[in-house]
C-alpha cells in the first residue's frame, strides 16, 4: 500500500470535491432565482385574486439579470459564510469532531477494562505505523460497533470509539477497526473528510432556513393588504425546505461518491497493519450479526456520517450509502466467508442525560465533554454490573485478566516501570526530561537544578529516579518511548503545557549548545503537542519539483552523513543521486548546524505529498549505505517525516 499515492490522490479529489461543490452552489443559485420569481408571481395580489395570471410569459416576467446577479452574490456569500464558520470549527482539531458527538476523553489512568484495552491497542497500532499516539475518545451511550479517526494531520488527529465497539470486539477484532482508523489518517482522509463536511454544510443551509421559515410563519398574524405576503411566507419557506431537501440529494451523491472506495483502501490497509486479515473481518462479521449494528445515534453523526466505520444509519433511511455493502466489503477481505455473521448478545448502557446538539457556541465541546464525563462516573456503579469481565469478549475460563502495559514493555524492549510512568502526566513529564539529561555530571547538576525551580511538584525527584532506566535504553528505544509519553501529556492543562516547554529548552540550553538529538526529540514534542494547545497552521503544498529545494536537501542530506556511521561523502553521494541532484556538492560539517537543519526541514513540509517518500526514502537509503541504520539516524529520519507530516510504516 502507498500510503503517499494516496494523499496525492486524496489531495486531488479535493479539487474534484470543490469542483462539484462550485456546480451544486450554481444549482442553488438558478433554482433560488426560480423560487424567488414564483414567490414574487403568487405574492402579487392582481395575480392571485384577479385570476389574469398570465401563463408561462408573466412567469418568466418576474425573471432579471440583475436580481439573478443580486440572489447569486446573496447565496454565494451566505454558503461561503457557513462553509468557513464550519471550518474554522472543524479544523481546530480532532478533539472538537470527537466531543461534539459527545465522546469522552480516555484517560491514561482509566481503571476500566475495556478502555484500558483499547488504548492499549491504539498504542500498539500507532507504533507499528510509526505515529503520535493519539488520544482516544469513547462514545459511552452509543451501543453500535462504529469508530472514526477525526483531525487535520497526524499531530492532532483523534481516534473515537463507540462504548459497543470496546465492550464487544475481540481484541484482534479491535485491532482491525483501529488499523482501519490509522490507515485515513496515513492516506490523507482527514483534511478531505473535514472539508467535506464543511462544504456539504453550506449547501444544505438553504433548508436549514426554509425549516425556520416554515416554523416561524406557524406564530405570523397578517391582515387585510398583506394577506398575500403572509400567505406567500410558508411557500418560500417551503420552497427554501425543498432547495435544501435536493442541496442534501446533493451532499449525499458526493459523499457516496467519494466515501466507498476509501472504506475500501482503508480495509486494506488495515490488512497491512495486522498482517492478519481476519482481524477486521471479523469486526465487521460481528456488526452483521449484532442486532444494533453499526447505527449512531449522537445528534452530530449524520453530517459526519462518512467519517465513520460503517454506516451509522439503517440503510432503508439513505438514498446514497456513504459505505459500501457489508457482504461486500467482508467477501473482498474473507474469500471463503460462508455468508454467517458472528452473534455478539448486546450490553445495555444508561441514556444520557443531556442533549449535545441542546449545547451551542465555542464552549460547547468542553461543556459536553464536561456533562458527559459527570454522566459517566455517575452511572458507573449502575453500568459497570452489566460489563463484568464474565461477559468481556476476550475471556478465556482459567485465565486471568491480560497486564496490556507489560504486554507493551515486552514488544518494546521497554522496562515495564517505564510504561507504566508513561501512561500518566507527571511521569510521562519526568520520562521526557530524562531523556534530556545528559552523562556528564556538571551538566547534569545543573539539569537537576532546572527542574527543581520547576512548578511542577516532584518533577526533580522523579527525573532522577527515572534517569538510569532512561539512560541504560540508549537511543534505540527513545523514540518509541517518547511517543508512549504523548497521550498523558494531551491531557494536561495550557499552562502546565507553556511549563513543560521551558522546561525542556532549558534543559537542552543547560550545556549552551544544542545537540541534534535535543533538536529531534523537541520537534517531535513540540510538533505533536502544539495542537492539542494552540492553532497550528499545517504546511501546505508549494513545491511540484526537488530543484526547488535544492539547498534544504543538500543541507539536511549533510547532516545526515556528517552524523551517521558511514561513509561522509558516499552517504552524501548516494542519497543524492537517488534524487537526481547528484551535481550538488556536500557542505562541511561547520555549514550543517542545528539552526540550518531546523530551516531546512521545515521548508521541505511544504513539498508536494508525492515528493516527500522521496526524500525520506532517499535519507534512508544513503543512511543504510553501511548496512543498517543506526539510532541516531532512525532518530533524524523520524523527526524529519513528523515535521513534514508523512510518517509511514514502510519508512524506518
Amino acid at each position: 500500500m502507498d500510503f503517499f499515492q494516496q494523499q496525492d490522490i486524496a489531495r486531488r479529489n479535493t479539487r474534484g470535491l470543490v469542483l462539484v461543490f462550485c456546480l451544486a452552489v450554481l444549482a442553488l443559485i438558478v433554482l433560488t432565482n426560480a423560487v424567488v420569481a414564483g414567490f414574487l408571481f403568487f405574492a402579487d395580489d392582481y395575480n392571485v385574486y384577479s385570476g389574469s395570471r398570465g401563463g408561462l410569459q408573466a412567469f418568466l416576467s418576474y425573471f432579471s439579470w440583475q436580481r439573478f446577479g443580486g440572489i447569486g452574490i446573496a447565496v454565494t456569500a451566505v454558503v461561503a459564510l457557513v462553509v468557513l464558520v464550519r471550518w474554522i470549527q472543524l479544523s481546530t482539531g480532532g478533539k472538537v469532531v470527537a466531543e461534539s458527538m459527545g465522546g469522552v476523553r480516555i484517560l491514561p489512568q482509566t481503571r476500566d477494562r475495556a478502555e484500558r484495552r483499547c488504548l492499549n491497542v491504539v498504542e500498539e497500532m500507532a507504533l507499528a505505523a510509526n505515529m503520535p499516539v493519539p488520544p482516544v475518545y469513547v462514545m459511552n451511550h452509543e451501543r453500535g460497533i462504529n469508530a472514526f479517526a477525526a483531525g487535520i494531520v497526524p499531530a492532532d488527529a483523534v481516534i473515537a470509539v463507540t462504548r459497543g465497539t470496546i465492550d464487544h470486539l475481540k481484541r484482534h477484532e479491535l485491532q482491525g477497526v483501529i488499523a482501519h482508523e490509522f490507515s485515513h489518517i496515513l492516506n490523507g482522509d482527514m483534511r478531505l473528510n473535514i472539508r467535506l463536511a464543511a462544504m456539504l454544510k453550506g449547501i444544505t443551509f438553504i433548508g436549514d432556513v426554509g425549516h425556520i421559515l416554515l416554523r416561524s410563519s406557524n406564530r405570523v398574524r397578517t391582515g387585510g393588504s398583506s394577506r398575500g405576503q403572509g400567505a406567500a411566507l410558508p411557500i418560500l419557506g417551503l420552497a427554501l425546505w425543498v432547495l435544501g431537501w435536493l442541496g442534501g440529494l446533493a451532499a449525499g451523491f458526493i459523499k457516496a461518491g467519494i466515501s466507498r472506495q476509501k472504506e475500501y483502501l482503508a480495509d486494506a490497509s488495515a490488512v497491512q497493519f495486522t498482517r492478519d486479515p481476519r482481524g477486521i473481518a471479523d469486526a465487521l462479521k460481528v456488526i452483521g450479526g449484532y442486532l444494533p449494528g453499526s447505527l449512531v445515534h449522537a445528534a452530530r453523526a449524520a453530517e459526519m456520517s462518512h467519517i465513520f466505520f460503517g454506516e451509522i444509519e439503517h440503510h432503508l433511511w439513505q438514498l446514497f450509502a456513504t459505505h459500501p455493502p457489508l457482504q461486500e466489503r467482508i467477501r473482498r477481505l474473507d474469500k471463503q466467508w460462508d455468508g454467517n455473521y458472528i452473534q455478539r448478545k448486546p450490553k445495555h448502557y444508561p441514556n444520557p442525560k443531556i442533549d449535545p446538539s441542546a449545547v451551542e457556541g465555542h464552549g460547547r465541546a468542553a461543556i459536553v465533554a464536561a456533562a458527559m464525563a459527570s454522566v459517566a462516573a455517575a452511572d458507573n456503579l449502575q453500568a459497570r454490573p452489566q460489563l463484568e469481565d464474565a461477559d468481556f469478549p476476550d475471556d478465556v475460563p482459567g485465565q486471568t485478566a491480560p497486564d496490556y502495559e507489560a504486554e507493551t514493555a515486552e514488544q518494546e524492549g521497554i522496562p515495564v516501570a517505564l510504561v507504566r510512568h508513561s501512561h500518566e502526566p507527571l511521569g510521562a513529564h519526568a520520562v521526557i526530561s530524562a531523556l534530556l539529561m545528559s552523562p556528564d555530571e556538571a551538566i547534569y547538576q545543573q539539569q537537576m537544578t532546572v527542574l527543581q525551580g520547576s512548578a511542577t511538584r516532584g518533577l526533580a525527584e522523579l527525573t532522577h529516579t527515572l534517569y538510569p532506566a532512561v539512560a541504560a535504553l540508549g537511543a534505540p528505544r527513545r523514540l518509541p518511548l517518547m511517543e508512549m509519553c504523548l497521550p498523558a501529556l494531551k491531557s494536561i492543562s495550557f499552562g502546565q503545557y507553556r511549563s513543560l516547554k521551558q522546561t525542556l529548552l532549558r534543559l537542552i540550553q543547560a550545556d549552551a549548545r544544542i545537540e541534534l538529538h535535543e533538536w529531534c526529540l523537541y520537534q517531535l514534542v513540540r510538533h505533536y503537542l502544539d495542537p492539542e494547545f494552540i492553532q497550528v497552521k499545517p504546511s501546505s503544498p508549494r513545491y511540484r519539483r526537488l530543484a526547488r529545494v535544492r539547498q534544504p536537501l543538500q543541507v539536511t542530506l549533510s547532516v545526515l552523513a556528517h552524523e551517521g556511521g558511514g561513509h561522509t561523502e558516499t552517504v552524501y553521494q548516494l542519497g543524492m543521486a537517488e534524487l537526481d541532484l547528484a551535481d550538488t556538492p556536500l557542505l562541511a560539517r561547520e555549514q550543517c548546524s542545528v539552526a540550518a537543519f531546523s530551516k531546512a526541514v521545515h521548508t521541505l513540509a511544504d513539498v508536494y505529498p508525492l515528493l516527500k517518500p522521496r526524500v525520506l526514502k532517499a535519507m534512508t537509503l544513503a543512511a543504510g549505505e553501511d548496512g543498517r541504520l543506526s539510532p541516531e539516524e532512525k532518530e533524524i529520519i523520524a523527526a524529519m517525516a513528523a515535521v513534514m507530516d508523512c510518517p509511514s510504516p514502510e519508512l524506518l
